[in-house]
C-alpha cells in the first residue's frame, strides 16, 4: 500500500502522470480533505490549490497531446 500524505504538505513535485491534476490526489487522506478542484499546471509548470494552499510543480516535459 502507498503511504498516504498528510494535506498540510505545502509544495508537492508532479509529473505528468499525474495529469489532469486534482486536489486532494489520490495519496492524500482523505478524512480531513476538500473537495477536489482540478488545477491548470500546463501553462505555467506550477499550481497553488485554492482550497488547502498546497503548491504544486511539475518536475519534466508535458507528455505530447498536452498544451
Amino acid at each position: 500500500m502507498a503511504e498516504l500524505i498528510d494535506n498540510n504538505q505545502r509544495r508537492i513535485e508532479v509529473t505528468a502522470k499525474d495529469l489532469p491534476l486534482h486536489c486532494p490526489m489520490p495519496n492524500m487522506r482523505l478524512w480531513d480533505s476538500h473537495p477536489r478542484v482540478f488545477l491548470p499546471i500546463e501553462e505555467t509548470g506550477e499550481a497553488r490549490c485554492p482550497y488547502c494552499g498546497t503548491l504544486y510543480v511539475l518536475n519534466g516535459p508535458l507528455p505530447h497531446g498536452h498544451h
